[in-house]
């Protein structure tokens, strides 16, 4: 075989691995669990500590199995004869150092994303300066999950902390009546000044209706269309233009709705946006097959990234945070939520630009990957309009 034989195969091996790399990518996407948090809000005072704990049912669910007749809906029944596993699941995964946590009251809690059980907790201490928290909560079928702490002191400012249940640096570091219902990983609970950046990149990484959103809008950021049809950019730099107007609307207007939803100015039920995110998807990725949007793509990404704000902005607004405290934490998150963005598009650019020249990336690209895009997206429209579960994720 000669070399430019040899060449041209090796190029052609290389696009199909990149094809279905980013296919793969498309459909992991799809299976991953989405990012989840417990709020834990902590009020401290000399011989007395006051626990509120608020849960998601869909992730006690997963852990502990509420929806015992399989049925893909939880009952306030079903939930009523769970209420002693869920009590019983919960304090076996938080210890707090030097104090007993006893349950007193228990209750539900309609948010904006879903249900929460609501377990109120109380002990007879005093919290140590800087408590350690051991917190492993769904540690065994949730790698992303967090918990969200905000410690409340007479007289001092709000302390907030990020527990993450596969931190294990502080090992040993609660009494031993702690530890035994906590082994599996220790957390300081001392507060950092940038908890919450991390939380945005994760909340964008782990958030695969907006991944895939994202994604939907970049396969054919490395393509002009002509009246002759899709033609590959020459050079990175006509690719990269499109990708920073179509990053910057997006950008822009979840800020917006993320912001305005977090301060509780704007609110809109989880029953209307998930669905509606899964819309945008459709949308996205139909357009790209045959256009269907009269305006320019940026003025779409702009309007659609107002609707997927409001699904980033749960984290922050169950906090009731004062002023100064939220705005810092709503600046870290959405500066992790940009740096979560940026790697994917980093990423996916890079990509696509190595596969514009295939002669099949119209067909299997562009066309292949918006119809797994929509069909996933279509399954999740389903399901968040029927409360039905279709998909084995």
């Amino acid at each position: 075989m000669r070399c430019s034989d040899a060449t041209a195969a090796l190029r052609r091996t290389a696009r199909r691995a990149l094809v279905t790399l980013g296919l793969a990518s498309l459909a992991t996407a799809a299976f991953a669990h989405k990012s989840s948090d417990s709020y834990l809000q902590i009020d401290a005072a000399p011989g007395q500590l006051v626990v509120r704990w608020d849960i998601a049912l869909r992730d006690l669910d997963i852990a502990i199995d509420l929806d015992t007749d399989g049925d893909g809906k939880l009952t306030w029944g079903e939930v009523k004869s769970a209420w002693p596993r869920i009590e019983s699941y919960a304090m076996a995964h938080l210890a707090i150092e030097g104090c007993e946590l006893r349950p007193v009251e228990r209750g539900l809690e309609r948010r904006n994303d879903g249900t929460y059980a609501v377990l109120h907790l109380t002990s007879n201490c005093t919290l140590s300066a800087q408590p350690k928290i051991a917190y492993t909560l769904f540690a065994e079928v949730d790698p992303t999950h967090r918990g969200i702490a905000k410690i409340q002191r007479p007289g001092q400012p709000i302390a907030l902390s990020v527990l993450d249940p596969s931190h294990t640096a502080m090992a040993g570091a609660v009494s031993a009546s702690a530890a035994s219902g906590a082994a599996a990983g220790e957390v300081a609970a001392a507060p950092s000044r940038w908890e919450f950046l991390g939380e945005g990149i994760r909340h964008i990484l782990g958030g695969y209706d907006h991944v895939l959103f994202l994604l939907c809008l970049l396969l054919p950021a490395v393509m002009r269309r002509t009246a002759e049809g899709w033609r590959p950019v020459e050079r990175l730099s006509q690719a990269i233009l499109p990708v920073v107007g179509i990053v910057s609307a997006f950008t822009v207007a979840h800020s917006i709705t993320l912001t305005l939803a977090a301060l509780k100015l704007v609110s809109l039920p989880s029953s209307f946006i998930e669905p509606a995110i899964s819309v945008t998807i459709v949308l996205a990725a139909l357009d790209n097959v045959w256009p269907i949007f009269p305006v320019r793509r940026i003025v779409v990404t702009f309007f659609f990234g107002l609707i997927h704000g409001f699904g980033f902005a749960s984290v922050l607004a169950e906090l009731n945070l004062p002023t100064a405290d939220f705005a810092w934490a709503l600046l870290q998150f959405n500066v992790g939520l940009e740096l979560g963005q940026l790697m994917i598009v980093i990423v996916a650019t890079a990509v696509l630009f190595n596969l514009r020249g295939w002669s099949k990336y119209r067909t299997v690209v562009i066309r292949g990957g918006s119809l797994v895009a929509m069909t996933i997206a279509g399954f999740w429209f389903i399901e968040r309009t029927a409360n039905l579960k279709i998909l084995p994720f």
